[in-house]
């Protein structure tokens, strides 16, 4: 027999759940794209976009992209073929990034932290073994959604002024923000790059870039840029077309501008951080406890190193791929696989998932996962500690 009948619940890290509210905005016939409310939102939006990153006076660009179109974004504005960037890699989602820099001509230098946070030192170290500052910018993820790292941006902007070096600080924060402590201005960033269909809790298909003008400055003459990803169009432009480089993306701005609302101006940005920090808490104090019997691990053993959207847990003996399934077809909730952290044609591979916590998520959706969860185990025998509810529920006590 199946329960699964009923709402289903898409617990991955991405695309996030929706507030009706979100599609109710969206849910509207097309508006005048030359005049009228739409474009009178604008201003709005960039301010509020402004505030979500925690910058004052940082550029910014909106573009009809994936996560991945932001990456080629940046990209495209910030390099030549032949520029050399740095790359921290600790993910599957950094090592993304850092290809497809190299497939557009970029030379990339590659730090590979594996499934462990980045060391700011190797940084300082390669940054000051760089005497011609080659080096134009430093990427990093923040939150790389694969192995759930959350790594210190702080950290990395202070090991770079101790190299004293010039290089950019690039951040991609697709993962953690609206989830996360993140500050543009306080941190140092030169450039972070969004996404909307996580913290921000749109649909797929939006993406922006926030560039300082030292960031700005430096894309001048950029071999790469093209007039569909040129930021300064995009950012400094008096015509509303030229912020999307052609047509806008209607409803997707209709269902931002709700977003932005519920996150900044209803539960505010710091309650958003602090509710997303128990509910993180609250998954891994459940695991810590499952993780007394069997073949259970969190990824990440360092708990101020764990992303608060998402965490990633091993469940060995193909147990995670087997409790993805039984999940998915008994119980109504879809879980994310555990990319990146084995190959595909490993057998470790279906040793792993990611249970999301992001965007629109509260007390009841996040326990009811862990008790499905806990039900498949005992469904399918898969051994596993004690108490993984009762700690569950203590968590949530203690935080509210």
């Amino acid at each position: 027999m199946s329960l699964a009948s009923g709402r289903h619940y898409l617990a991955i890290p991405g695309p996030s759940v929706i507030p009706d509210r979100v599609l109710g905005a969206m849910h509207r016939a097309a508006p005048n794209i030359y005049q009228g409310e739409l474009v009178e939102m604008m201003p709005g939006l960039v301010r509020d976009l402004r505030r979500v990153a925690r910058t004052e006076a940082a550029n910014v660009a909106i573009y009809i992209a994936n996560g991945h179109g932001a990456w080629e974004a940046a990209n495209a504005n910030l390099f030549s073929r032949g520029d050399r960037i740095l790359s921290a890699v600790t993910g599957h989602f950094g090592n993304t990034w850092a290809l497809s820099a190299k497939n557009m001509g970029v030379d990339v230098e590659v730090i590979d932290f594996g499934t462990q946070p980045l060391q700011p030192a190797r940084i300082e170290e390669a940054l000051r073994a760089d005497d011609a500052h080659r080096i134009k910018a430093v990427f990093v993820t923040h939150t790389d959604t694969a192995t759930t790292i959350r790594n210190d941006i702080a950290a990395v902007r202070k090991a770079m002024d101790a190299a004293g070096h010039p290089a950019l600080l690039v951040v991609d924060a697709i993962a953690s923000l609206g989830c996360d402590p993140l500050h543009f201005d306080d941190w140092g960033i030169d450039v972070l790059i969004g996404a909307s269909q996580k913290g921000l809790m749109t649909s797929p298909g939006l993406s922006f870039l926030w560039f300082s003008d030292k960031a700005l400055a430096a894309s001048e003459g950029s071999g790469l840029v093209t007039p569909y990803w040129d930021w300064k169009l995009r950012s400094q432009s008096t015509e509303f077309y030229r912020y999307f480089g052609g047509t806008a993306p209607t409803h997707h701005l209709y269902g931002l501008r709700e977003a932005l609302a519920m996150l900044l101006d209803e539960e505010g940005l710091e309650a958003a951080w602090a509710r997303h920090a128990a509910l993180a808490s609250c998954v891994w104090a459940t695991f810590e406890a499952w993780s007394r019997n069997g073949d259970i691990a969190l990824n990440v053993g360092d708990r101020s190193l764990r992303s608060h959207s998402v965490t990633g847990a091993r469940i060995g003996n193909g147990g995670a791929v087997r409790l993805r399934e039984w999940l998915e077809k008994k119980a109504g909730v879809t879980l994310g696989i555990g990319l990146g952290m084995a190959a595909p044609t490993d057998p470790a591979y279906g040793d792993y998932l990611r249970i999301a916590h992001m965007g629109y998520v509260n007390a009841h959706m996040t326990l009811g996962v862990l008790a499905a969860l806990e039900a498949g185990m005992r469904s399918l025998g898969i051994p596993h500690g004690t108490g993984g509810l009762d700690a569950a529920a203590q968590a949530i006590a203690e935080a509210v």
